[in-house]
Formats: structure tokens, C-alpha cells, sequence
């Protein structure tokens, strides 16, 4: 027992550097999975990788989950197991000092007792020896049943001492192992979940990464198109071909024989030639409304791509999520790394995304103007050669 408290005080420095270097293990591994994370997420955004950055993502947050659980159960060892340790010692001390004083001064006076016991004895004993023998020898009788009480007495308290220090020993130790008991009980418990949350996706895990030949068919389709060579040859322009002077020959015909004017169409001059006005008026109207209608249309003229594969930023507000198929307005027309700044079409929603993800779009021409398609064809006078027609 006089090791007992020294040795516990050694105990409890122990175990608060064992909380410190589990602290600091804990503290390590956080950093570290953080960074297996961070990795994760860069590797999520390529389209031939992306499983692989979901894994590795999934295998930081389960870690996590495991040094949250590690870092719990040494809460608990330390309020449990080393605080109450802590407490109990300084209980302890002043426990044992003051029994120890009580134990002292009863045996003290036990023994004080029995030494005037048996220095009674030994008086009234020579004493009985002398003339009054008998006088004495009741007296010495006395003394020798007290002092034969006393020192019973003294056996008992001797022994009573000893069992109640035993008994202290045992109720000491019993404490140390029923708190260790506990702890390992909880650390049992934390191997068991840790357990659990390892290997419920271990088995996925490794078929991600079994194949590095294995990669998606929307890839290799990307692969294939970049194979597919595009010709960049020139067609010849038409109107070389309509003005060509070797072919002028070919292409112009001599004019015919000048129609005669019909004598009917001196009636309607006057109406045509109102008529003519009007359309021409017609027609100016509705081609300054047409070239301004074109020049509306026309005011935004950014380039434009059409999404391949489906793009998710995640946690990033700078980027950009998108569908296969998504039209994307080009914000800035120039790439950057790899990297191209826009605006999706049917959200309105900005931010980065990957180049390779895209490409090149071209919107269908569509015809604005609308209304009768024949309104502006010009008529002109009815002209033949028959000189049959009867003469007004």
C-alpha cells in the first residue's frame, strides 16, 4: 500500500501522454484525409477518373468517421477512467494519513495498556513470594486475567488492522480494473463500428480500381470523334463560276427578238405605274423593318457550346453544373487551363467548367420574316408577240 499512490500518480501521467499522442494522431489523420479528399474532388471533375475521385472521397469521410469516434471514446477514458483516478488519489492520501494516525494511537494505547499489565504482574509476583503470600496471590490472579485480556485485546486490533488494510488494497485495485474493464469495453465497441464502417464499401472500392484499362463509352465515343479527320478544303465560290470568262460564252445567250408591247397594256400604264410606286414603298418599308428585326437578332453574337457529359461542381460555387446537352453561352471566349467561363441557357447560372466537356454549337437559321411570301413580287406588263390580238 505504500507503493499504491506514488505508483497510481505515475498512472495518471501516463495516461494524459497517452490522450496527448492519440490527440495528436487524430489531429494528423484529419489533415491527412483532408488532403486524400481535396484530391478526390480535383480527380471528380475528369471524365475518365471520376469514380475514382468519388472513392477516394467516400474513403476520406469514413475515416473521418472513425477518428470522430476514436477521438469520443478518449473523451470518455479520460473523464472516466483518468479523472476520477486523479480524484480518488488525492482522496486517497488524506484517507490513508488519517487512518494510518488512528491506527497508531490506538495501538499506541493498547500497547501502553498491556506494558502496565504485565509490569503489575511482575510486582504483585514478587510480592507473593514474600511473607503475604497469600495476601498477593488473588491480586496477582487479577492481573494476570488483564493482562491475559489485553493481550487478546491487542491480537484482535492487530488483526482487525490487517484485514481492513487488505481489504483497502483489494477495493483499490478492484477500482483500477473495473475502470480499464469499462474502457476497454468502449474501445472494443469503437473497433467493432470502425469495423463496420470500413468494410461496408471496401468490396465496391475495389472493383472501381481492379480495371485502370477500364474506361466509360461516352469517352471512348470522344476519343472517336477526335480520331475522325475534318477536311478544311475550300469549296470554289459561286460567283467565280457564274462570271468565269472561259465559260461566259457558255453561260450568256444571245438576246432574242425584241417582244412587241401588247396594245392592251397601254391601258393599265398609268395604273401599273401607281401600282409600282406602292410596292416599291412596300417593299423599302418592309426591308428597313427586316435589316433592323436582323440587326436585333444579330446584337448578341457570343459563341455558344453544347455540353457532351454532365459536369457537377459540388461544393464549388465557382463552377458550373450541367446535363448532357445543355446549351452554355460563352462569357469569355478564351480558354484558360483548360477551363471556360460561361452562362448555362436554361438557368441563367454562371461559373466555370471543364473545355473537354463541350463543343462547338451552331444555332439554325431562323427566318423572321413572316406574312405572304408573294407580297412583294413585282408584276409587269403583259408583253406578246401573237399578232393575232385584235387592234383598240
Amino acid at each position: 500500500m505504500e507503493q499504491f499512490n506514488p505508483g497510481l500518480r505515475n498512472l495518471i501521467n501516463l495516461g494524459k501522454s497517452y490522450e496527448k499522442a492519440v490527440s495528436a494522431m487524430v489531429l494528423a489523420g484529419k489533415q491527412y484525409f483532408d488532403a486524400v479528399s481535396k484530391i478526390g474532388e480535383n480527380v471528380a471533375v475528369s471524365p475518365v477518373s471520376r469514380e475514382l475521385g468519388v472513392v477516394l472521397m467516400e474513403i476520406s469521410d469514413v475515416h473521418r468517421k472513425v477518428n470522430v469516434e476514436l477521438e469520443e471514446n478518449f473523451r470518455r477514458f479520460h473523464r472516466e477512467v483518468i479523472a476520477e483516478l486523479e480524484r480518488k488519489t488525492e482522496m486517497d492520501v488524506k484517507y490513508m494519513t488519517a487512518t494510518f494516525k488512528r491506527y497508531q494511537t490506538e495501538h499506541k494505547m493498547k500497547q501502553d495498556s498491556l506494558e502496565r499489565s504485565q509490569s503489575d504482574l511482575k510486582k504483585f509476583r514478587r510480592k507473593s513470594q514474600g511473607k503475604n503470600a497469600s495476601k498477593y496471590e488473588s491480586k496477582e490472579n487479577e492481573c494476570l486475567e488483564t493482562l491475559t485480556h489485553r493481550q487478546m485485546d491487542m491480537q484482535k486490533f492487530i488483526a482487525d488492522g490487517c484485514r481492513e488494510a487488505l481489504l483497502e488494497e483489494k477495493r483499490r485495485f478492484c477500482f483500477l480494473v473495473d475502470k480499464h474493464c469499462i474502457f476497454s469495453f468502449q474501445i472494443a465497441a469503437f473497433h467493432d463500428k470502425a469495423r463496420e464502417l470500413l468494410t461496408e464499401n471496401l468490396t465496391s472500392w475495389q472493383d472501381k480500381c481492379s480495371d485502370a484499362t477500364d474506361v466509360p463509352e461516352s469517352v471512348m465515343s470522344m476519343i472517336e470523334g477526335l480520331r475522325t479527320p475534318v477536311s478544311n478544303t475550300p469549296q470554289a465560290s459561286p460567283s467565280l463560276q457564274r462570271y468565269n470568262r472561259a465559260n461566259s460564252d457558255a453561260m450568256i445567250s444571245a438576246p432574242p427578238a425584241p417582244p412587241q408591247t401588247s396594245p392592251l397594256a397601254n391601258m393599265f400604264n398609268q395604273e401599273s405605274s401607281r401600282r409600282e410606286e406602292k410596292d416599291n414603298n412596300e417593299d423599302n418599308g418592309l426591308s428597313r423593318s427586316v435589316s433592323m428585326a436582323t440587326g436585333l437578332n444579330h446584337i448578341d453574337k457570343r459563341p455558344k457550346v453544347r455540353t457532351i457529359f454532365p459536369h457537377k461542381s459540388g461544393n464549388n460555387s465557382t463552377l458550373l453544373s450541367f446535363e448532357e446537352g445543355d446549351i452554355i453561352t460563352l462569357l469569355i471566349p478564351d480558354e484558360r487551363d483548360g477551363w471556360l467561363y460561361g452562362e448555362l441557357q436554361k438557368n441563367r447560372q454562371r461559373g466555370w467548367f471543364p473545355s473537354s466537356y463541350c463543343r462547338a454549337y451552331t444555332e439554325p437559321a431562323v427566318n423572321n420574316r413572316e406574312g405572304n411570301p408573294f407580297a412583294t413580287v413585282k408584276l409587269r406588263p403583259t408583253v406578246t408577240n401573237d399578232r393575232s390580238a385584235p387592234k383598240i
